[in-house]
């Protein structure tokens, strides 16, 4: 049965069969335990083996995380074959049973001695690795048509990332522009009077924001205090917040109340605008003489009003529409008598909608009651401590609005606090 197997092995099969017979009984045996190893790669190269029964692996780093499996030998194949013409050579791989196997093994010194009397086996000998390297050839050509392959699409991909890196650093740049355009728009210093003190900070959820405020003074020893929110974020609603800013102050120092510079600004805004986007605005007038904060509110948060005994209240309101929505609006139009030593915090909707890592909103009761320990501070701290606060509370999570607080902190001389409601025109 050996003798039939080695036939068909193309390096003998021009040997008769009786000679197939002593070429068998002349070659040694070698059995081999499942995962028994043959030889290691680098080991030097002496033997022809054939396989005469079960499965050899032929392997790259053996028995390392980088292992590669880069044939299997059945029944009837052989390896080796370089050994016997090459000598002082080394295995270029491992080999490996998997299974019980059995094999014959040829020495170089074997293969010459039957050259001798078979001058044939050279002539086969040849012509196999002849084969042998034609396969190679083709197989390495193969193998370096697909790394080729593979380096294209790699060079391809790595030209679109760079294009993409190319273009978001592009848009950070510009994004970079729009946040400095952005703090450009907002005042760098609030006005330090005697009877009142200013305070704001702002926190966009992104790089760009949608919030705005401003304290300006205006003429007849009057001062503006405004604060808005842009529905969305980011450089859209910036754009938004600055074309309002723009307009409330073009409008705000000819002599207009509170309530009709929004309205005034809402026909602009209405007439020029083409998208859904809107913003809520709360804009007043404060009068240094009498301490009186003439108000009107488009749809804003109603302000809270800090006493001097700290409890926190809510100015009471009623509805007022955003601008941007319709050409007539509704606006809450109040006024406000500070009394000495209380303070006015206005505030956007990012402040109560923030959420803590569990999902839980900061809310209006959170404000008032951190809002209630601050009746000693000045009007900077006052947004200074909230906004700590805010963040500590959100402990790193997503913030999912703008963040916007401006306060107004009354100086203590004498007056009383009165609150009334001014029809809307």
């Amino acid at each position: 049965m050996t003798h039939n197997l080695l036939s068909q092995i193309p390096l003998f099969t021009g040997l008769p069969l009786h000679e197939l017979d002593e070429l068998v009984a002349a070659l040694d045996v070698t059995e081999l335990e499942d995962h028994q190893i043959l030889f290691r790669e680098g080991d030097p190269g002496e033997h022809l083996f054939i396989v005469l029964h079960g499965v050899l692996e032929v392997l790259l780093a053996e028995d390392t995380p980088q292992e590669h499996l880069l044939n299997m030998l059945h029944e009837g194949e052989y390896l080796g074959e370089m050994s016997l013409i090459i000598p002082g050579g080394h295995r270029t791989a491992s080999v490996r049973a998997r299974g019980k196997s059995t094999l014959l093994s040829m020495s170089r010194a074997q293969f010459m001695d039957m050259t001798k009397g078979h001058p044939e086996l050279a002539v086969s000998m040849v012509r196999v690795l002849s084969q042998r390297l034609d396969a190679t050839n083709t197989s390495t050509f193969r193998d370096l048509n697909e790394k080729n392959r593979q380096l294209q699409s790699a060079y391809d991909e790595l030209k679109a990332a760079q294009a993409q890196l190319i273009e978001k650093e592009r848009l950070e740049r510009e994004l970079q522009v729009a946040a400095d355009i952005q703090l450009s728009i907002l005042p760098d210093e609030l006005p330090q009077l005697d009877e009142f003190g200013f305070g704001a900070r702002i926190l966009p959820a992104r790089q760009v924001g949608g919030d705005l405020y401003d304290v300006f003074t205006l003429k007849d020893n009057r001062v503006g205090v405004l604060i808005g929110d842009v529905a969305d974020k980011g450089v859209p609603s910036a754009l938004f917040m600055a074309r309002a800013h723009a307009f409330i102050m073009a409008q705000a120092d000819i002599g207009l109340t509170a309530g009709d510079v929004l309205r005034v600004v809402n026909k602009h805004i209405t007439r020029l605008q083409k998208s859904t986007q809107f913003v809520t605005v709360l804009y007043g007038i404060l009068d240094l003489k009498t301490r009186v904060f003439s108000f009107a509110r488009a749809g804003h948060e109603p302000p809270l009003l800090l006493h001097t005994d700290g409890s926190v209240e809510r100015v009471p309101h009623s509805t007022g529409m955003a601008l941007g929505l319709w050409d007539a609006i509704t606006l809450d139009e109040r006024t406000i008598e500070l009394l000495p030593g209380e303070t006015l915090l206005l505030y956007t909707d990012g402040m109560t909608d923030c959420r803590s890592p569990k999902g839980e909103p900061f809310g209006l009761e959170r404000i008032k009651n951190k809002l209630s320990g601050f009746t000693n501070l000045n009007a900077q701290k006052v947004c200074d401590n909230l906004l700590e606060t805010l963040i500590n509370y959100q402990d790193g999570s997503q913030q999912d609005d703008d963040v916007t607080l401006v306060a107004v902190a009354a100086a203590s001389d004498g007056f009383t606090l009165r609150v009334k409601k001014t029809q809307g025109k």
